[in-house]
């Protein structure tokens, strides 16, 4: 080992988990905000998708009549 190389003392590797956790939340938390806004999308292109397919039977049964 160099002698600017040293390991990390057991106070110091839980230093760095301690402080590391808060970014790993963070990233979790974009993750999760990353994933409502891809199922509100889901849902509104849902919602949109059966109303265009609910005028859609509404026309072809009174086309029908």
């Amino acid at each position: 080992m160099n002698s600017q190389q040293r390991r990390a003392s057991a106070a110091e590797r839980e230093a760095q988990r301690v402080f590391k956790q808060p970014e790993s939340k963070k990233v979790l938390s974009e993750h999760e905000r990353e994933q409502n806004a891809l199922r509100e999308n889901l849902r509104r292109l849902r919602a949109e998708r059966l109303s265009r397919e609910s005028v859609a039977r509404d026309d072809r049964g009174k086309k029908n009549n």
